[in-house]
Parts: structure tokens; C-alpha cells; sequence
């Protein structure tokens, strides 16, 4: 008895882990100048912002006007290009921050 709970236990456990890594979708990568002409042509989708990430990559927000779709880059020094995010409703704000100590 307690060798089959102790297999039914262990192949439990091995279909949570299979599940798990499957529900993890890989990064699309590729060389910088490929995917900035894909999410232009496709997607009509221009920079929008920019900022210094560990190890000196550089994150850049994407998005389109028309569409409103947009995407969150991460590019290596190296030039390698990944698609971290995307996702529909962009909208542009250009609202002043409030003060310290001030709620947002």
C-alpha cells in the first residue's frame, strides 16, 4: 500500500512539474533589426519609451495608434532581440507625477 501511494505521489508530482514547464511559453528572440521591421510592418507599432535593464539591456516599449496593440522588448548587448510582453488598449498619458508623499 505504501509503495502505490508513494508511486501515485511521485507520478502526480511528475505531471505538475510536466504541466508547469509546458505553461511557460520560450522568448521569441531574434537579431534587433528583424524584429523592430516585424512589430513595424505587422503590427504598426513604434517606440514609444526606453530604459536601462540589468546586465545593460535595454527595454523598450512598443505600440501602435491605430491598433492600440503593443510590445515590451528586452535587447542584449550582443543585439538579440526578445518579445517579453504584448497585449491590446494602448494609450498614451502624458500626466505630470504627482509629488512626493502625494498618493498616485
Amino acid at each position: 500500500m505504501k509503495h502505490t501511494l508513494f508511486a501515485l505521489s511521485l507520478g502526480f508530482g511528475a505531471l505538475i512539474f510536466v504541466t508547469q514547464a509546458n505553461a511557460q511559453p520560450a522568448l521569441q528572440c531574434g537579431p534587433r533589426a528583424m524584429v523592430l521591421a516585424q512589430l513595424a510592418n505587422t503590427h504598426g507599432e513604434t517606440r514609444r519609451s526606453i530604459g536601462l535593464a540589468e546586465n545593460n539591456m535595454v527595454m523598450e516599449v512598443f505600440a501602435s495608434d491605430t491598433s492600440q496593440s503593443w510590445t515590451i522588448t528586452v535587447t542584449t548587448p550582443q543585439g538579440q532581440t526578445c518579445l517579453v510582453a504584448s497585449g491590446t488598449g494602448f494609450e498614451g498619458m502624458a500626466d505630470a507625477l504627482p509629488a512626493k508623499g502625494q498618493p498616485v
